[in-house]
């Protein structure tokens, strides 16, 4: 018996609303398959999906005392009704399936069922056309109308969202699971290469520095370019070790109460003579010698050692390096600002990532592995601070972290606090 109108487009409502409401896409398939029979008054249903590669059909959703015997079975676009919609991209109704040589028998065959009538219409998006949706076998004999054919398109139109939106999710998934074991695969090589280049790298600085005690001057200058690099080799390998460390939550930070303001003007101290060599102004103001916190002092001076580097490599000669020191609210504040080069806008948000370098010609003009900046961030996190960077390109940077006075309290802040 044909339903009436008020039924149909309820029906319609429920079945759009449900299209946002379903977790599982399949489950949703089913219910526009029995909303299809229900609607156009016919024995059953099924959804095809074109595989544009092979070049055919296959079924996405069939009733279930059916999915058994259609799951291996492929519709060619060829000498098939369903084929025919998707070359023409357009509805088609068959009343009479024993008189149109298109039918694909192999798919009755297969089900043990008998067609007799058919309605299909595409999954049309824009232009192209991705599946078809079909019911068979209207009751009585009765023939297919158009406003079937406008039911159908309606439930196709919710059928190809359904598919595109659990396509995407897949796609989606996929890509952070890649995406995780790259990173497992990226983290298990960092921690295996760093721990192994230590004893290597501790022989070599050992043996070199042995070597130029007792060489002397003659060969100075290539045992002081082995120790040099030996040395270089060494801050990137720790580097690597206190990120992967950090982020694999091992690291552990030993605090004690120390003053700021000495290891600020300690580290900045010892880059003096590069900054002297640059013809780069590099001070240090300190509002109150007293900043007293209970922090791990080697972390610290690591993260002012790569702030003060990285202000001193990309500042030009005769240029400015300021070393800020300060108590606020609740925190201590360190500043590392300078009227260097500065950031280019799209690259900040980015800074702090393990390996992010700035502009490759800047890379390959100042070197770095852009590790400095990730290195500092986990430092300051694990006190429960805070890092982050300003920066106008062409006029400079500002570096700043805070530090919680009181350790008891630590949490990451998420703004600046008032001056």
């Amino acid at each position: 018996m044909p339903l009436a109108p008020n039924h149909r487009l309820e029906r319609l409502i429920d079945l759009t609303r449900g299209l946002t409401s379903t977790l599982d896409v399949q489950t949703y398939l089913q219910s526009l398959l029995s909303a299809a029979v229900e609607l156009t008054d016919s024995e059953t249903a099924s959804i095809l999906e074109y595989d544009r590669e092979a070049n055919e059909l296959r079924f996405r959703a069939v009733p279930w005392f059916h999915s058994e015997a259609l799951d291996s079975i492929y519709v060619p676009l060829d000498n098939s009704m369903a084929g025919w919609v998707v070359r023409k991209a357009a509805p088609l109704i068959i009343d009479d399936i024993s008189q149109d040589k298109r039918h694909f028998r192999q798919v009755d065959t297969a089900s043990d069922f008998e067609t007799r009538s058919l309605l299909a219409v595409p999954l049309k998006q824009h232009d192209k056309v991705l599946g078809v949706f079909e019911t068979l076998n209207k009751s009585n004999d009765a023939h297919y109308t158009e406003e079937d054919v406008a039911i159908l398109e309606t439930l196709a139109s919710l059928a190809l969202s359904a598919i595109q939106t659990d396509t995407r999710e897949r796609r989606i998934k996929a890509y952070y699971n890649e995406v995780a074991e790259l990173d497992r695969l990226k983290n298990d090589f960092i921690a295996i290469t760093s721990h192994e280049l230590r004893t290597p790298l501790g022989l070599i600085l050992g043996h070199a520095t042995f070597l130029k005690e007792l060489l002397g001057n003659q060969y100075n200058e290539q045992v002081e370019a082995i120790i040099r690099n030996a040395t270089r080799l060494k801050e990137i390998t720790e580097s690597l070790s206190n990120v992967d460390n950090y982020q694999a939550g091992t690291a552990r930070i030993r605090q004690n109460k120390a003053s700021i303001a000495r290891i600020v003007k300690e580290v900045a101290s010892s880059y003096l003579d590069i900054a002297r060599r640059k013809n780069i102004n590099l001070r240090v103001e300190i509002s109150n010698d007293e900043l007293l916190v209970e922090v791990d002092s080697n972390k610290v001076a690591i993260v002012v050692s790569n702030l003060i580097k990285n202000a001193i490599t990309f500042t030009d000669t005769g240029g400015q390096v300021l070393v800020t020191a300060e108590q606020v609210p609740e925190y201590i504040k360190v500043s590392v600002i300078d009227n260097g080069i500065g950031i280019p806008p799209a690259d900040l948000p980015r800074i702090f990532e393990r390996f992010f370098q700035v502009e490759s010609h800047l890379t390959r003009r100042h070197g770095g592995m852009g590790l400095g900046l990730s290195v500092a961030k986990a430092m300051i996190e694990m006190h429960g601070g805070r890092i982050w960077a300003e920066s106008v390109a062409g006029r400079g940077s500002n570096f700043t972290f805070l530090l919680p006075l009181n350790p008891q309290t630590q949490r990451l802040v998420s703004k600046v606090p008032a001056e």
